[in-house]
């Protein structure tokens, strides 16, 4: 039995230093040395200070500001510890009726738009969390920002175009805007004291 035993916790003792300290150790190095920015959370900041990531989505309904898609976390939006999709198929009513009460909602934010409204404004991702639009989402609703900022579609125009991304390595994914970045750089243009982000 002695002779099976200390094997075993020699085993057990050398694995648990490998994998539980060693190679912890190199991933996070690793990360903080080639991949810092990603390592601790994507953080955008403004004036020093944290104010989202780039990679999880916030909510917006002021008409100041641009809107992402529908989160599907709950118990509130964008929540990343319920991260996932509704899981609503395309037939189920109540995912009927969540795209209904968007279209209202985009249409009473901005009742002179007569154009199609990009689906990604009225579905939510797979995680529940997407930080990003599609440009066309955008250039939707930018007649509405423009106005409720006084600003001239060109110039709202001009920040889209600013931040928006296109495909990974040139072929991944479709071109995207992050909703927050777009919204940071409109209170950089024209900051809405009483609504803008803290």
């Amino acid at each position: 039995m002695k002779n099976l035993l200390r094997p075993a916790v020699a085993l057990f003792a050398v694995l648990t230093v490998m994998t539980g300290i060693i190679y912890p150790a190199v991933v996070t190095a690793i990360g903080q040395t080639v991949f810092a920015h990603q390592a601790n959370g994507s953080l955008i900041e403004k004036d020093g200070k944290p104010v989202g990531s780039e990679v999880i989505g916030q909510q917006f309904d002021a008409p100041e500001y641009f809107w992402g898609r529908i989160s599907a976390t709950s118990p509130n939006p964008y929540n990343a510890q319920s991260s996932g999709g509704s899981n609503l198929g395309p037939t189920n009513p109540a995912l009927a009726a969540e795209v209904k009460a968007r279209l209202g909602a985009l249409r009473d934010a901005d009742p002179g738009n007569t154009a199609a409204v990009p689906v990604d404004l009225v579905t939510s991702s797979g995680s529940g969390l997407d930080p990003d639009i599609s440009p066309a989402a955008a250039a939707y609703q930018a007649s509405r920002v423009a106005r409720a900022r006084s600003l001239t579609r060109e110039q709202v125009d001009q920040l889209i175009a600013q931040n928006t991304s296109g495909r990974q390595l040139g072929v991944l994914g479709e071109a995207r805007v992050n909703v927050l970045k777009l919204n940071l750089a409109l209170d950089q243009l024209k900051p809405i004291h009483q609504a803008g982000l803290k």
